[in-house]
C-alpha cells in the first residue's frame, strides 16, 4: 500500500521557508522535505542514486566519491525513494513540475509507482538523455542514454516554455526570393519557424568528458547545459527551483544563471562543500519579486 502523504501546512513551516531557501543543505532530503510547506516549488529536478553497486570516484588527487549501493538491492532502492517522492509531490505547485533522471536499472519500477503517486494523466515524457562515452560492451549495444521521467503536479496548468534548437531538413525544398525554404500546402506555403525545430523528448547533449572545463571533481557531474533546459522549460523568473539530491550543484547553478530561487541538499559533505562554493562563484540574473503559490 502506498504511503499517505503528509500535511505540512503549519504557519511555522511556512514562515520558516525563507529561511531555507538559498542554501545547499547537508542531510537526507527526507529531512527537508519535511520542513517544507505545501505547494512552494514551481519545479523539482532529482538525480537520485541508481543502485549500480559501483563507488564513484573523481580524479586521485580530489579524494571525493561515493558509494552508489543500498543493502537490500532494486527492491530497497524503490523503498527508500517512495516516501521522499510522495513528499516531493506534496510540495510542488499546482503548475509544478517533477523531473526523475534514472538509468534501465530503476526507470520503468519507479514510473509505475510515480503513475500511482501523480495520476497517469500527469505523466508528460519520457526524456531520453542521449550521450557518447567510451566502452566496449560486447555481448550487447553500448548503453548511452539515461531517463527522466517528467510529470505534472496538475497537467495543463503546469509551466512550461517551449524551446526550439537546430535546424530543419531542407534539402530539396523550394526557396522564395529571399532564400527561405518552403512546402506547398493547400493553404499556400508553408514555412518553417525561423527558431528552428521545437525541442523533442530524445535530447543527444554530450556527456562531460574528464578534461573538459566544466568538471569540478564530482564524479556524477552532469552537464549545465542538460540542467539549463531543463529549469528553462519548467520554471519561471522568481520560481522556485529545488534539487533534493543535489550532488555537484549542477541544478542549482542552472536556476541561479537564470534568475530562479532554489534550494538543495545532499547527505555527501563532499557534494555540499563543492555546491556551495559552485554557487557563491556563479553569476546569477537579477531575482525578479516572488511569485505567489
Amino acid at each position: 500500500m502506498m504511503p499517505s502523504p503528509r500535511r505540512r501546512t503549519e504557519p511555522s513551516a511556512s514562515a520558516g521557508l525563507a529561511n531555507l531557501v538559498g542554501r545547499v543543505h547537508e542531510c537526507d532530503c527526507f529531512e527537508l522535505l519535511a520542513r517544507l510547506p505545501d505547494g512552494c516549488c514551481e519545479l523539482i529536478y532529482v538525480d537520485p542514486p541508481f543502485g549500480t553497486g559501483k563507488t564513484f570516484r573523481g580524479h586521485a588527487a580530489s579524494g571525493i566519491g561515493f558509494a552508489d549501493r543500498l543493502a537490500g538491492g532494486r527492491a530497497a532502492q524503490i523503498a527508500f525513494l517512495l516516501p521522499r517522492l510522495i513528499e516531493m509531490r506534496r510540495v510542488l505547485r499546482e503548475c509544478g513540475s517533477l523531473y526523475v533522471h534514472l538509468d534501465y536499472r530503476l526507470a520503468p519500477y519507479i514510473r509505475v509507482e510515480l503513475d500511482l503517486i501523480f495520476g497517469q494523466r500527469n505523466f508528460l515524457n519520457e526524456i531520453i538523455w542521449s550521450y557518447r562515452t567510451g566502452s566496449r560492451p560486447g555481448c550487447h549495444f553500448a548503453r548511452k542514454h539515461d531517463t527522466i521521467l517528467f510529470y505534472a503536479r496538475q497537467a495543463g496548468r503546469h509551466v512550461f516554455n517551449l524551446q526550439r534548437e537546430g535546424e530543419y531538413r531542407t534539402e530539396g525544398l523550394q526557396r522564395d526570393a529571399e532564400g527561405r525554404a518552403y512546402k506547398t500546402t493547400r493553404r499556400g506555403r508553408l514555412y518553417f519557424h525561423g527558431e528552428g525545430p521545437v525541442v523533442p523528448d530524445v535530447w543527444d547533449i554530450p556527456f562531460l568528458s574528464t578534461v573538459s572545463k566544466e568538471r569540478v571533481g564530482y564524479p556524477s557531474q552532469k552537464p549545465l547545459r542538460l540542467l539549463d533546459r531543463i529549469v528553462r522549460a519548467s520554471s519561471s523568473p522568481g520560481g522556485l527551483v529545488a534539487d533534493f539530491f543535489c550532488g555537484s550543484g549542477t541544478t542549482l547553478v542552472a536556476a541561479q544563471q537564470q534568475g530562479r530561487r532554489w534550494l538543495g541538499c545532499d547527505s555527501n559533505p563532499q557534494a555540499v562543500r563543492i555546491s556551495r562554493h559552485r554557487l557563491v562563484q556563479c553569476p546569477h540574473e537579477p531575482r525578479p519579486s516572488e511569485p505567489r503559490p
